[in-house]
This record gives structure tokens, sequence and C-alpha cells, in this order.
């Protein structure tokens, strides 16, 4: 049986959504790989925040032998420069736009919108916030890259969107060097943003979940 294309989960305090995070899962995974991590969030008891955890498309990997596998888009080599298939990366990111576009549509501010990405979501994530063309709330960036910075069309509704950047210092899947270099570019960018470094691998850690809960408190405290 086939699974709806997002996973939704409404404000737990049972008011409707005035705020919507969205965060994108990595290769080989889904919406479900972070759907534990909502609670964990520890977000106020009166947050009326909707979580939307979209599902990517089942394509062959070229990385993985051409294994299909849930992807947001191919990657044709392992080099540390990590070339992608753009053109598939930005029909991820037409997708995801058009949801965040839904949810302004039906009353929340974009503003109040937060775009996260894991590994390969977070390589969406940055060019569909970067990209978009209302202000958004601002960008969680988690042990990823920015894949289309030599090519991305900046919006000029986000060039000074807040971004938080994660990584682990023994990530061996996308090597913090990559991290790095994303807080790098979106710093030069004039955006304000911040590097946070964890004693992890290609994970999530306790720490961090803290830290993020902290930081959408803060972007969507009213």
């Amino acid at each position: 049986m086939s699974q709806p294309d997002e996973l939704i989960i409404e404000p737990r305090n049972g008011e409707p959504a005035d705020a919507c995070v969205f965060i994108l899962h990595g290769l080989g995974a889904d919406g479900h790989d972070f759907e534990p991590l909502v609670p964990a969030l520890e977000l106020p008891r009166d947050a009326s925040v909707r979580f939307i955890l979209p599902h990517a498309q089942r394509l062959p990997v070229t990385i993985n032998g051409g294994m299909v596998m849930p992807a947001w888009y191919d990657i044709l080599e392992m080099s540390l420069d990590r070339r992608v298939d753009e053109p598939q990366l930005r029909e991820s990111v037409a997708r995801i736009q058009a949801l965040v576009r839904e949810q302004i549509s039906h009353g929340i501010d974009g503003r109040r919108i937060i775009l996260a990405g894991f590994s390969q979501g977070g390589a969406v994530a940055y060019e569909a916030a970067l990209s978009f063309e209302e202000p958004l709330g601002g960008l969680l960036a988690m042990s990823t890259y920015f894949a289309t910075a030599d090519s991305i069309q900046l919006a000029a509704a986000n060039r000074g969107l807040p971004i938080e950047v994660h990584h682990g210092s023994f990530d061996p899947v996308v090597p913090e060097a990559l991290g790095k270099a994303g807080y790098e570019q979106v710093k030069a960018l004039g955006h304000p943003a911040t590097y946070r470094q964890y004693p992890m691998a290609h994970a999530v850690c306790p720490q961090q979940v803290a830290d993020i809960g902290r930081w959408l408190s803060e972007r969507l405290e009213r």
C-alpha cells in the first residue's frame, strides 16, 4: 500500500496551527524518520505548530549502484564536491515550495514557517528557502551541504533569513568540511547564521535536539 506524500503532525494543544515546520529526511529514509523528533523538541505546550514531514519519491541512485530508494535527487559521485542531479533537486524544491504556499494560503504567515532538512533533505531545504519568493521564518541545515550554492537564484525576500547549521565532527557520510562550507557561503551572502558542531557521526544527538527545540521556540515566539 502506498503512503501519503507527507506525514502531518498537528499541534498537540488541539488548537489551529499558526506556525509550520517542514523537516526533510535524508537519502533512503522517509518522513517517519524524524517523527520521534517532534515530541522530543519539548516546545511550549501552548505552541500551535504543525509539522510536515514529506516523503521523497523513489529514484535510482548512481552512487548506490543504481539502486532505487527514497531520494530527493540522484547523487552522481561521492567526491567532496558532491556532483548531484540539479534538475531533480529543483523538482523536489518545487514540490516543497508548493507545500509552503499551501500553508500560506491556509492562513499561516510565511514568517512563521521554518524549513529544516537532514543530509540530502538539507540540500533541498537550502535551495527551497533561499529561492522562495516570500519571507520565511528560518532555515535549519543538519548534517548537509549547500549543493546549489553556485547556481541558485536567490530571492530578495529571504536575503536576511536566519540560518542554523548543525554538523557532526565524526560524520563519515557528509564530511564536516561540507557543512562548514555551507555555513561560510550563507554568511558571505549576509545571512545571520550560526554553526553548531556536535561530537557525533551522521545522526542527531540529544544536545542537538535540545538546541533545535530552543531555536524553534525563539523563532516562533509570539
